[in-house]
């Protein structure tokens, strides 16, 4: 054994000696990448506002740039656009009007993104909702227009709850009970809702006895007014409502058990089971408010806003309440100023489609530049690009790496 170990020592003496190679050949193994991404410790409050001022600006250049390419005014339109969402009364009523349901509806879907669950399907339970509440209209005018208008939103606004609330209910049974993918679920019940809608249309007693057009018949003419929501300062009463919402909201998420255990299942399925909770019943009681309050939405626009029922009565709504959601981190509080801000786009778009001639596509693609620049500022405020910095080795280093 000792004799075999000599001649190993022996054979690794005869080996030649190899430098080791200078640092300079060793240092394109050590590059770093080009760009990378590292996330923030604390942001402060400053830095905050200035990534979000910063983004609103590089916002309003980027789209001065469009509109000079399609031969428009930038400031014009930027100045058309303010005028359109609040230069008069009428005006500023419409902007409210738009950010009643966007505002309801980002509560909603704000409840299901605290706990990880996401509901892409509130414009289906919007939908869902306003067939709940016309189907009570309906009969009603089948029926000699025989209930009175206060009972009448009472009921509206119970089945328009209920619709909304089992629209939410299905998916968050699925996904607790099989682990369905939520996001495709919701997502599809959207375009049921809408075909079901489209369906309701073709029906003779869904429709205007004096035409035959395929089209539902109008609230407010066949009741007597009975279906109209009443007015406050030019808007329908549903903003006060939608303003005690998001007041409601912040304190059950904040301050109750059910928020607690809401915000517990979104940082860790694992450890709401360990703390003993029923994480199955958390999930289907918050996708039950969600759609409830989708529902909700839903009634707002038959009695408050369009009188009738078609398949576009969401609006889109839905799918922009996700955005707000996300701007305003699922603060309701926030929710509140980022519902009006995006109401007053798009109420402005439309303003200057009209004043200035611009393409609806052109108006629609300013309003989308400047949201995806408020939502990319989110990006900014949690992380921060590092560029590589070019490096020369010292000849100490060299030294080093050779011996």
């Amino acid at each position: 054994m000792t004799e075999q170990k000599y001649n190993d020592v022996a054979a690794l003496k005869e080996q030649p000696n190899v430098p080791c190679p200078p640092a300079k050949d060793l240092h394109p193994l050590m590059k770093e990448p080009l760009v990378r991404m590292t996330k923030r410790g604390v942001v402060t409050t400053k830095h905050k506002a200035v990534v979000y001022v910063v983004g609103f600006f590089l916002a309003l250049l980027v789209g001065a740039l469009m509109l000079l390419a399609v031969g428009k005014n930038p400031l014009i339109a930027y100045r058309d656009m303010a005028v359109g969402s609040f230069g008069t009364a009428i005006a500023s009523a419409e902007t409210v009007r738009i950010a009643v349901p966007l505002l309801i509806a980002s509560v909603a879907v704000g409840f299901a993104f605290k706990m990880k669950f996401w509901n892409i399907g509130a414009e289906g339970q919007i939908l869902a909702g306003a067939v709940a509440c016309s189907y009570i209209v309906i009969h009603s005018i089948n029926n000699g227009n025989y209930i009175p208008k206060l009972p009448l939103h009472l009921i509206m606004v119970i089945f328009a709850m209920i619709g909304g609330a089992w629209f939410g209910f299905i998916p968050a049974f699925f996904k607790t009970q099989w682990g369905t993918n939520e996001t495709l679920y919701t997502l599809m019940l959207n375009y049921i809702a809408i075909q079901y809608i489209v369906y309701l249309q073709s029906l003779r007693t869904w429709q205007d006895p004096r035409s035959s057009y395929p089209k539902i018949v109008d609230f407010s003419t066949f009741t007597e007014g009975k279906v109209e929501l009443p007015r406050l300062f030019g808007v329908h009463v549903g903003w006060i409502f939608a303003l005690i919402i998001a007041i409601i909201a912040y304190f059950y998420l904040t301050k109750t058990k059910h928020g607690f255990e809401i915000s517990v299942v979104g940082d860790s399925m694992n450890t709401a089971r360990y703390a003993g909770m029923n994480t199955r019943w958390i999930q289907i009681r918050t996708l039950l408010i969600s759609g409830a309050l989708c529902g909700f939405v839903g009634y707002l626009q038959v009695a408050g806003a369009n009188h009738t029922l078609t398949e576009t009565a969401a609006g889109g709504v839905g799918f922009t309440a996700i955005t707000v959601a996300w701007l305003a981190k699922l603060n309701p509080f926030v929710m509140i100023p980022i519902s009006i801000f995006i109401a007053m786009l798009q109420k402005g778009s439309l303003f200057i489609q009209s004043t200035m001639r611009i393409p609806a596509s052109v108006a629609d693609l300013l309003t989308g530049l400047i949201l995806f620049f408020m939502l990319g500022c989110e990006f900014f405020i949690e992380y921060k690009l590092i560029f590589r910095r070019k490096r020369n080795v010292s000849r100490l280093e060299q030294k080093e790496v050779t011996v």
